[in-house]
């Protein structure tokens, strides 16, 4: 359902040690609001019982049913080069994004 790039799944390892919070998993979801129309969040949660939950590169992430459906197909990755912009997302489901890249329509 979603894909991490490797520089993305370090990140959120590396996070998740920071915060030393093991058991907890990588929400990835979709709340109105942005510029665009919605914005994109990632948090540290438990799992709920009406979440999906996919894997890629090791990292588990929980997606409540509504942000699944709009999040069908995308992939994360992590730039944190000289003109990085942090945690990047391309969803194949835009119909247009924002300039910051963190809101879509």
């Amino acid at each position: 359902m979603i894909t991490l790039s490797t520089r993305a799944a370090d990140r959120v390892r590396a996070m998740q040690a920071e915060l030393n919070a093991p058991a907890k998993r990588l929400r990835v979801f979709v709340e109105s609001g942005g510029c665009s129309g919605f914005q994109y969040g990632m948090s540290f949660d438990d799992a709920k019982p009406d979440d999906t939950e996919c894997v890629s590169e090791g990292v588990t992430m929980l997606l409540d049913p509504a942000s699944a459906a709009y999040l069908k197909g995308t992939s994360i990755d992590f730039d944190d080069g000289l003109h990085g912009k942090g945690f990047e997302i391309k969803n194949p489901n835009a119909q247009s994004t924002c300039g910051c890249g963190k809101s879509f329509n």
